[in-house]
């Protein structure tokens, strides 16, 4: 419970600021400014900077210790690299964040993540020794734990980092390339409401929906 809590007072800040921004930017004189085409004009001049795709992994890094939503950055990768090398550079930077998280672990004392995590993580430790790959793609689709602590705990119950690595990209790519969709939706809205495919969007909410189910309930079997 206090890990959740600490969450969400981590989580909340910045998605009020988000709330503010969108109601400023809807409501304001900004609404001039922020539009879809103005959007695009800048996540692609972001693009074109040699720089940017190192900043962009950097980014995701610093996004799995602070816990800042990961989508938002896969929304500027997708808009500024288009869907697909969009996803690639996302799925590079994720790969480098359970990277770090894992190697975090490997360093911290065993003591500091028993205080964090409790039981809990001594749990999904012993989980991701036993099924390795398997349970680092259902940890990764249905968080047992933020993904820091529970990177953390494969790096300091000394999971094979391949498992774990293997786990994390397949657990991670249904839900980047579901972002992927969705910003080319949004955009497709803000420009042409009429240009929405809805029915990819339904099958995509669908499919997802499906996944986790199965994921949970597998999850939930093996940690009996």
């Amino acid at each position: 419970m206090r890990s959740g809590r600490s969450v969400w007072r981590k989580l909340v800040p910045p998605l009020v600021i988000m709330l503010g921004l969108f109601l400023a930017w809807r409501y304001t004189p900004l609404a001039d400014i922020i539009t879809a085409a103005n959007v695009i004009k800048w996540s692609r001049q972001v693009g074109s900077l040699e720089w940017a795709p190192f900043a962009i992994v950097a980014a995701y890094v610093v996004a799995a210790f602070v816990m800042f939503p990961r989508p938002l950055i896969t929304l500027l990768c997708v808009i500024a690299y288009g869907p697909w090398l969009g996803v690639a550079l996302s799925m590079t930077g994720i790969i480098a964040s359970a990277l770090a998280v894992y190697y975090a672990g490997r360093a911290l004392p065993d003591s500091t993540l028993r205080e964090l995590g409790g039981d809990k993580l001594e749990r999904t430790g012993k989980m991701l020794r036993e099924h390795g790959v398997l349970a680092a793609l259902a940890v990764s689709i249905v968080p047992v734990a933020p993904f820091p602590l529970v990177g953390m705990t494969a790096g300091a119950a000394k999971v094979r980092l391949w498992h774990f690595l293997v786990g994390v990209a397949l657990g991670m790519t249904p839900g980047t390339l579901a972002t992927a969709v969705f910003t080319n939706e949004v955009l497709a809205a803000l420009d042409d409401e009429g240009e929405v495919n809805y029915w990819l969007v339904a099958g995509v909410v669908l499919v997802f929906a499906v996944l986790i189910f199965l994921v949970k309930r597998w999850h939930v079997k093996i940690s009996r």
